[in-house]
């Protein structure tokens, strides 16, 4: 069974504006194949800190990951994300 994952990307000490845009090319290319192979669902960008919130389909959190493992900026070094597994809520709504 498919789940839900958030991947929050955080960028890793020593990497720049310098060291990153040369590889957004091959990145952005890397982005489309996996939203071509329904693995990634949607991808949002937050301005203010130039990193992106990505939504991925997979069976096991190992399988997101190991997706993720394959993005040029991971690979290089320069940014990681952090993986959020879907959990449902256990709460029930407050009626205060």
């Amino acid at each position: 069974m498919e789940m839900k994952f958030t991947a929050l990307e955080r960028e890793l000490p020593g990497s720049s504006v310098e060291r990153i845009h040369p590889l957004l090319g091959d990145e952005a290319r890397r982005v489309w194949e996996l939203k071509q192979s329904g693995a990634r669902r949607e991808i949002y960008f937050q301005a203010e800190q130039h990193t992106t919130v990505r939504m991925l389909e997979c069976a096991l959190a190992v399988e997101a990951r190991q997706l993720l493992g394959t993005l040029l900026l991971v690979k290089a070094g320069l940014i990681d994300f952090d993986l959020i597994p879907p959990v449902c809520w256990p709460g029930g709504w407050s009626t205060n």
